[in-house]
């Protein structure tokens, strides 16, 4: 009997939910993931995001739904679903898994948003598990991160491991920098500072104030704020400013990838999130500059990629940790790491 399993990728902007239908197969493949549902994140307060998630997961299951899994851009206690803090939306000490497990009246399972999408990656096209050492880079509102290492989902001893997007990639050690209060997130010279969607946003205003002839400097002129968007569209169209600002954008990725790479010698490091509609104009500079700071020992081994579930990553992965837990809680195939692992 088919059964359903509902993943939920929470963003700072929006929220997407899709269903993940089981039909037993023999390939080894988890099933299908239905049509995805999208709407603008309700920010206001905790309780009004809650039940906006509440009522999405209602309009999109199909009947029966064994279990929700959610990805969220915070650090969770998995054992709980408690989110720990969050920097984006308002869920901080949170109970999320109690909270949407007895309002949907199924099991719910919650972790950060891009370990769900580095689960999702570790899955091919048809589904099934292939990779074992892979991490995660999702590019968006922030950059989070996520980690399969040795063939098993990493967190860490809190539930924080893989919060990528808060290592320091540019700093002055000579006291240009202030010694931060611990109160500003992301920081100054970390890369969600310098590499999220918003720092796209800002080298593109800063673009079209320092060159007024350009594409950007254009829209700059008709008094509408450029935007990261804007920046893509005019560098796939070779305008050459708008084709620097996404190179600095991506090259500064790129040392982020090389921290990755340098740190844990993946097979893989994926990159996600909405940053991936850029493309190749984000993956070759990324690439490029990751090369040049990965010890030579390193260099070559790592594949860098863009998700290949693209922007459909977070909720896949949402959905199969669904899926896994519940099976594992059930006794029907183990747990999550187990899953990964094999056995």
């Amino acid at each position: 009997m088919s059964s359903a399993f509902v993943g939920v990728d929470l963003g700072g902007t929006k929220v997407a939910i899709a269903a993940l239908r089981t039909n037993g197969r023999s390939d080894g493949g988890a099933g299908e993931l239905g049509q995805s549902t999208l709407r603008p994140t309700e920010l206001s307060s905790s309780d009004a995001l809650v039940e906006q998630l509440v009522a999405m997961v209602d309009e999109v299951k199909p009947g029966r739904v064994e279990a929700v899994g959610v990805g969220v851009p915070s650090v969770v206690d998995f054992s709980t679903g408690r989110v720990v803090s969050s920097v984006n939306v308002p869920l901080a000490d949170v109970p999320l898994r109690e909270v949407l497990g007895e309002r949907l009246g199924v099991p719910a399972f919650v972790d950060n948003d891009a370990t769900v999408a580095a689960l999702a990656e570790a899955h091919d096209e048809q589904l099934r598990l292939v990779a074992h050492n892979l991490v995660m880079l999702t590019v968006g509102t922030g950059v989070g991160g996520g980690l399969v290492l040795g063939g098993r989902i990493y967190r860490g001893a809190t539930g924080g491991a893989g919060e990528l997007g808060h290592t320091i990639v540019g700093l002055h050690l000579d006291g240009q920098d202030p010694v931060p209060d611990g109160s500003e997130f992301p920081q100054p010279g970390s890369l969600e500072r310098v590499a999220a969607g918003h720092a796209l946003d800002r080298l593109a205003i800063e673009t079209g104030k320092l060159y007024p002839d350009s594409a950007l400097g254009r829209l700059e002129g008709e008094g509408k704020t450029p935007t990261g968007v804007d920046a893509v569209g005019a560098a796939r169209e070779r305008d050459p400013e708008a084709e620097r600002t996404v190179e600095v954008w991506a090259e500064r990725l790129g040392i982020g990838i090389a921290n990755a790479i340098n740190t844990f010698d993946p097979d893989e490091v994926v990159i996600g999130g909405g940053a991936i509609v850029a493309g190749d104009l984000l993956l070759e500079p990324a690439v490029r500059i990751a090369h040049e700071y990965v010890h030579p020992g390193l260099v070559g081994h790592a594949r860098i990629r863009l998700a290949r579930h693209g922007l459909r990553a977070g909720v896949l992965g949402a959905a199969l940790l669904a899926l896994h837990e519940y099976e594992g809680e059930r006794g029907g195939g183990g747990t999550m790491s187990e899953i990964v692992e094999g056995r």
